[in-house]
């Protein structure tokens, strides 16, 4: 069995490494919601300059989609007016596309890795066409994400493009409890999906027998 990496540490290393050395590298950083984001956001902005990279094609509805674009672009200009924004394509037919025979794969499964990837291999290349230093994603700061997963992705993902992945586990030290303090201080829309169509479907049924359970 391969040990599990301590991926908060390595964060510490590449940070510590760039203090010492007086660099402010560009970092390209894929975003899934503001919420995620605002931790993030707080946590690197006094050691990159950053761009918020804003794809995911896998949200659904279309006006779902737009309102976690208005509420990403809300907190930057609110919290850190210095950070640039860059939305990518909304492509849903790609996710689809990507998914198919996966419909019924549980959260976490089978889909949702290659929807990591597919979202990390679009940051990484929009990362190499702004010449970013390194490209990184929120997804982490989720306790339902596997750090573990999506590093490695991430570290294939680098190797592919030829851009650096900032190895790092935001939920760590207390990330997603002040990921939710600051959803409340900026009044932060929280959606209660991970955004696609199936992880929706989840949701409500896991819901609905809760409630029938409670009766």
């Amino acid at each position: 069995m391969t040990p599990k990496i301590n991926y908060q540490l390595e964060l510490d290393k590449t940070l510590q490494g760039i203090t010492q050395a007086g660099l402010r590298p560009r970092l390209l950083l894929h975003a899934c919601c503001a919420p995620c984001s605002s931790y993030v956001l707080e946590y690197l902005h006094d050691y990159f300059d950053i761009t918020v990279f804003y794809y995911n094609p896998n949200i659904s509805p279309e006006a779902e989609y737009r309102k976690r674009v208005s509420e990403i672009t809300r907190l930057i200009r609110q919290m850190c007016p210095n950070v640039a924004f860059m939305e990518g394509k909304y492509e849903p037919q790609r996710f689809y596309e990507m998914a198919r025979g996966l419909e019924n794969e549980p959260e976490r499964g089978e889909r949702c890795l290659k929807c990591y990837r597919l979202r990390l291999s679009e940051s990484a290349n929009a990362a190499k066409t702004v010449n970013a230093d390194y490209f990184t994603t929120t997804l982490s700061i989720s306790p339902q994400k596997d750090s573990q997963v999506l590093n490695s992705i991430g570290r294939e993902v680098s190797e592919q493009y030829g851009v650096p992945y900032l190895f790092s586990d935001f939920k760590k030290r207390g990330g997603t409890k002040r990921s939710i303090e600051l959803s409340q201080k900026f009044s932060l829309y929280r959606q209660d999906y991970c955004g696609c169509v199936f992880s929706k479907k989840e949701r409500e049924a896991a819901k609905k027998a809760a409630s029938e359970n409670n009766r």
